[in-house]
């Protein structure tokens, strides 16, 4: 005789959930908003496996990031990959996903080129430096109207420490006929406090700006979505 199915323990794909709780359905019905963090992911990576459904495989995967969309858009593709049930395909689709929702964030800020506050220089710098596994030094040149004439790489190191040469950004400054700079690097270790190092940087530049009559109006450290502001701190 046939046993019967233990409907209790058997486990559900998404197939098998009411219509109402489905998210491509609630997506199409109700929007984007009405969707957690794991039922957008489950819509990218589209199925789940053998055990688990792509909900629940989505679960895992922002668990694995301690539940942060920012650190999980941080990611290597490796890292990615090596989770169980996420193979490389599926990690591609995620990070495609981040890489053209920082675009658009980057493109966004670049349409309004104006620089007023430490937040606008972070906004401005996070997606091509906060998430990067080794040091980049870039100067923001400004004119008058703290519109930015340029975003400027000056130099690119290791995981703790990248040289500048400060007659590099005053020539780049000269050439530009900026009045102000703005500096920003990323600090890969994850702490945001300025080293004693980038103090006499900071200060080298500042005396090195003054004689142009140039301004050096900031120093912004950051990582991730953290950061340090030498004008907010009361440095500069």
């Amino acid at each position: 005789m046939k046993e019967p199915q233990n409907y209790e323990n058997k486990k559900l794909t998404i197939k098998d959930w009411s219509v109402q709780d489905r998210p491509r359905e609630k997506y199409a019905k109700n929007g984007a908003v009405s969707l957690s963090d794991a039922e957008l992911i489950a819509i990218l990576l589209r199925t789940g496996n053998a055990s688990e459904s792509a909900v629940d495989l989505a679960k895992k995967v922002l668990a694995s990031s301690g539940n942060s969309l920012n650190a999980l858009s941080g990611m290597s593709l490796r890292d990615l990959s090596q989770i169980k049930g996420i193979g490389q395909a599926k990690a591609i689709s995620l990070l495609t996903a981040f890489e053209i929702g920082k675009r658009i964030r980057t493109e966004k800020v670049e349409q309004r080129p104006q620089i007023q506050s430490s937040l606008d220089v972070v906004n401005l710098m996070q997606n091509k430096i906060a998430f990067l596994d080794h040091e980049e030094f870039w100067v923001i040149y400004l004119n008058n109207a703290n519109l930015i004439l340029k975003a400027v790489q000056i130099s690119k190191g290791g995981i703790t420490s990248t040289e500048v040469d400060t007659r590099i950004v005053m020539q780049e400054a000269v050439v530009l006929k900026a009045t102000q700079i703005i500096l920003c690097h990323n600090h890969p270790s994850g702490s945001v406090k300025p080293s004693h190092a980038d103090i006499l940087l900071t200060e080298k530049i500042r005396k090195a700006a003054e004689l142009l009559d140039i301004s050096l109006i900031d120093h912004v450290v950051i990582h991730r979505e953290r950061y340090y502001s030498f004008a907010e701190e009361g440095r500069i």
